[in-house]
């Protein structure tokens, strides 16, 4: 099982902590990092956060969930070794794993309801990277880091 790290802005408190529970259920080894208060927070930051720990090898993966997902993925993304998407789709979220390797997944509270994003979580977790061609791939990305 992995050890994955989630973080969050404000509006998207109650989908992050629904989401720990869901994959701790899972047999997952969860760090939630918060926020648990619900005054306006700045997603880069949390972003940043969650990024920091998968980079530095203390997480295995990370979830991160704004209002849209967008600025959040956007944020992680700034910290080299990053390899995160928004998905609002499980078919989305298998890819971004088999394909790009994707070490982290961004959701959007506002965009996506309950269900669907366990659903979506559940997809990016149980989908291994598929290596071959993609792995090709994956290391022009990490080419481009500075």
């Amino acid at each position: 099982m992995a050890r994955i790290v989630l973080s969050s802005d404000h509006a998207a408190i109650d989908l992050r902590q629904a989401i720990a529970k869901h994959i701790a259920e899972k047999g997952h080894e969860v760090e939630d990092i918060g926020p648990d208060i619900p005054e306006s927070t700045h997603y880069p930051k949390h972003g940043e956060a969650a990024a920091r720990k998968v980079a530095a090898g203390d997480c295995d993966l990370g979830i991160v969930v704004c209002g849209t997902g967008q600025g959040i993925m956007m944020a992680a993304n700034k910290v080299d070794g990053i390899r995160c998407g928004v998905c609002q789709d499980t078919f989305s979220a298998r890819m971004i794993r088999a394909h790009n390797d994707a070490n982290m997944l961004a959701l959007g509270a506002r965009v996506v309801g309950e269900g669907l994003a366990l659903e979506v979580v559940d997809a990016f977790l149980d989908t291994p990277f598929e290596g071959g061609r993609h792995a090709t791939r994956v290391d022009m990305i990490k080419a481009i880091e500075g």
